[in-house]
């Protein structure tokens, strides 16, 4: 089950939380304060954060502010005192994944968010298509899930990349160990090594504890390294190892660690383009695909815009508790006009804002607040631009419908504002 980190500064409140979280079989542990949340946070990895909104030193705002810029963010959801809903609706808004009411409304109440967040989430638990490659690909993926072999996902940011890493380990020999998703390009590079492979006790300035790397984290389940392009040669030098050896080495360690675990790598990149121009080891992409997956945009699914519309605006006012809206025909027409290059994560972004701001009332084309539709490319709709050019597109019409606000842009984008500052740099975007 789950790893869960509770924050609140009420003892029994706390214990209430533990009991309830315990008994449905999660491991807990429990903290004061957002300062203790952030501690924890540096010394092991969690699935979920329950936060209380007030809480001395550092508050749940604070640490939703601090969780989202870590590289890999467990959901976080805000635990609230009736009296505080708005505040609570606005956490959501900056990134919460939920929010819950004190006192409880019931102990079903909690292990239904609780179970909701632990699944994946870019439209549900499952794909939601009728277009005939991606059932084909979906096919492909089910019956590579049984065999332990390495599997490189491609696909431009938001086709849900991490939701075939989850289906894989879901159906695979490895389901009932840890999934363990770590985000390549948000790693800051000097402690990226650390990060991945774990250090000693003083291995460098700070590091006043031994700690376990991802790799061993995963260890009996699967490790997923989204963005792996981003890798360093060195890290990719070491990578290589522990595919071929299976072991891991903590950084100032002196033994070899083996490790269990099923590897799923994802990019946006064209890596083997980049393998051969010598951007990126060959014979890591080799290990790494030995069967690869590459995602449709959302552009090229021809009707499944409609269909996740429906789906999403179903999921998303359960989640925010709110009568589900009808999604008018103008709606559904600028819907299907936008060219969506954040792909299936920006249409969910877009229909959250509009769910919340309707409460409930139907959902006009003007609630989408999507502006002018994205040129056509020469050449017909289907014409792909060149991926970094679409990439860079996203970023700077995230930040245009956020008015220039980083961490609004990053939650658009469906991504940590230290992996928008990294693109910032990257597309050299002030």
């Amino acid at each position: 089950m789950a790893r869960i980190l509770v924050a609140d500064d009420e003892p029994s409140f706390r214990e209430l939380l533990a009991d309830i979280l315990e008994g449905a079989g999660h491991e807990v542990v429990e903290v004061r304060d957002g300062a203790e949340a952030l501690a924890a946070l540096e010394r092991g990895s969690f699935h979920l954060v329950l936060s209380d909104q007030r809480m001395p030193r550092l508050d749940g705002m604070g640490l939703l502010r601090a969780v989202r810029q870590l590289p890999a963010p467990p959901p976080l959801v805000m635990l609230t005192a009736h009296g505080t809903i708005p505040q609570a609706v606005e956490a959501v808004r900056l990134g919460a994944a939920d929010y819950l009411t004190k006192p409880l409304p019931s102990p079903a109440a909690l292990l239904a968010v609780v179970a909701r967040l632990l699944a994946p989430e870019e439209g549900g638990a499952e794909f939601v298509t009728r277009d005939p490659r991606l059932v084909e690909l979906l096919d492909l993926v089910d019956r590579v899930a049984p065999r332990d072999v390495a599997v490189l996902v491609t696909g431009e940011s938001g086709t849900g990349k991490e939701l075939i890493a989850h289906r894989l380990h879901d159906r695979g020999p490895r389901a009932g160990g840890p999934f363990v998703a770590v985000n390549c390009a948000a790693l800051p590079e000097a402690l990226a090594d650390s990060e991945l492979f774990g250090h000693e006790k003083g291995a460098f300035t700070g590091a006043d504890r031994q700690r376990r790397g991802r790799f061993e984290e995963a260890h009996g389940g699967t490790l997923f390294l989204d963005e792996i392009g981003d890798l360093s040669p060195a890290l990719q030098a070491k990578l290589l190892r522990v595919l071929e050896e299976r072991v891991v080495r903590r950084l100032a360690g002196t033994a070899d660690i083996p490790v269990d675990v099923r590897l799923v790598a994802a990019t946006n990149r064209e890596l083997s383009a980049a393998a051969a121009e010598g951007h990126f080891r060959q014979d890591l992409f080799f290990r790494l695909a030995v069967v690869a997956v590459h995602l449709p945009p959302l552009r090229e699914r021809a009707g499944d815009v409609a269909l996740l519309g429906r789906h999403l605006v179903t999921t998303l006012a359960a989640r925010h508790r709110v009568p589900v809206p009808e999604l008018t025909a103008a709606a559904l027409a600028a819907l299907e006009r936008h060219a969506w290059p954040g792909n299936v994560r920006e249409l969910r972004n877009v229909l959250e804002r509009a769910v919340v701001v309707r409460g409930g009332e139907a959902v006009r084309a003007e609630d989408l607040a999507l502006g002018p539709p994205h040129p056509t490319p020469a050449g017909g709709a289907g014409v792909p631009l060149d991926r970094e050019v679409r990439e860079r597109e996203a970023v700077l019409e995230a930040l245009r419908r956020a008015g220039g606000n980083r961490e609004e842009a990053a939650a658009l984008l469906g991504v940590s504002v230290r992996t928008l500052y990294y693109r910032l740099r990257r597309f050299g975007i002030s």
